[in-house]
């Protein structure tokens, strides 16, 4: 089934129970990450990432890896961040050192289980809704945002 008519389908679904099922308690920042999420997984289908993992977490570390994919021959660590607006600081300014020491250590986990000799990275993701377009979300990618150390 071809990507666009999974994302049709995933939409419309949320579409439906917005309108059919009782309101959730979740806060709208968590509704618009969610939906950044989403987003950011068919745009980097779309540009050939195959992914093996969304939402890792490590029963020995705290934290998640939003994405794990290929890029190719490279194994990328993908953290989305998603805004509303450039306002206040880029998106990808979120992930700060705190941030980066968490998916480091979630990913040595990971990497654990993977061939030996496997190419890795940490990607950043910035997905911005905002301004007349906010239905289609902009992105920036950031390969290679951090190092392991």
């Amino acid at each position: 089934m071809p990507a666009s008519l999974v994302q049709f389908v995933l939409r419309m679904l949320d579409w439906l129970a917005v309108r059919l099922l009782r309101p959730e308690d979740t806060a709208p920042h968590l509704l618009t990450g969610r939906r950044g999420e989403e987003d950011a997984y068919f745009y980097l289908r779309k540009i050939g990432y195959v992914f093996v993992a969304r939402n890792y977490r490590s029963p020995r570390n705290r934290g998640e890896i939003d994405l794990i994919g290929w890029d190719e021959d490279v194994l990328c660590f993908v953290e989305v961040k998603t805004r509303t607006t450039h306002d206040v600081k880029p998106a990808e300014a979120a992930v700060d050192r705190k941030k980066q020491h968490e998916i480091r250590a979630v990913a040595r986990d990971y990497l654990r289980h993977a061939p030996d000799g496997c190419q890795w990275r940490f990607d950043v993701l910035s997905v911005y809704y905002e301004g007349p377009q906010a239905s289609r979300p902009s992105f920036e990618l950031f390969k290679n945002a951090f190092s392991m150390s």
